[in-house]
């Protein structure tokens, strides 16, 4: 799985970057977020990037920040919306827009965006209103050690812990980890087991 693109960026559209890693070109969607703070082209880009295998392809969708390929990985546990769908909603609000239009139930800022309708744009708030604010914490302002936390429970949770217990290890690991991520979730999974 590619995880991360570190290199030239060759070409850049709107929808689509192409990134020279020691000489071969990876093609990724891109939301027009991170399209917007892309360098020139022929510049040095690093972008965090969601591997996504389909029936008959494989393909790279490329963020300018964690927090934003989280939220698109959130995004996608709600029914109904893919991957492209959940670029475009990223397209049309920034992260911060979009957690804080998930965490105060604004349904009309979502349908505003292009293929969203009223019945996903009900689903994508109460689906996401609890779990998106601890995405978009960083979003707010806050420093680097929520973010790691952030992430730290995102991965708790993607290996089936509950919300709260993997808040909860976290938290009470923090003080231990430091800095590390790795060491953090490590540290977690032993106060959970």
């Amino acid at each position: 799985m590619i995880a991360k693109l570190k290199g030239i960026l060759d070409e850049k559209s709107p929808g689509e970057v192409v990134v020279d890693v020691g000489g071969v070109g990876y093609c990724a969607a891109v939301s027009v977020t991170t399209f917007c703070r892309l360098p020139d082209e022929g510049g040095k880009v690093s972008l965090f990037v969601i591997t996504n295998l389909r029936d008959n392809a494989l393909e790279l969708f490329a963020f300018h920040d964690r927090r934003e390929r989280t939220l698109f990985t959130l995004l996608r546990t709600v029914s109904g919306i893919g991957p492209r769908l959940a670029l475009a909603v990223l397209s049309g609000l920034e992260p911060a827009a979009l957690v804080e239009a998930v965490g105060s139930g604004a349904v009309d800022r979502l349908v505003a965006i292009p293929g969203v309708g009223r019945k996903t744009a009900e689903r994508i708030v109460v689906d996401l209103k609890d779990r998106v604010e601890i995405a978009g914490a960083d979003a707010s302002g806050a420093g680097a050690s929520t973010q790691i936390e952030s992430d730290a429970v995102l991965a708790l949770m993607a290996l089936g812990y509950k919300e709260p217990q993997a808040r909860k290890a976290v938290s009470a690991s923090m003080e231990d980890a430091g800095e590390s991520i790795e060491t953090l979730i490590k540290t977690s999974l032993v106060r959970l087991s």
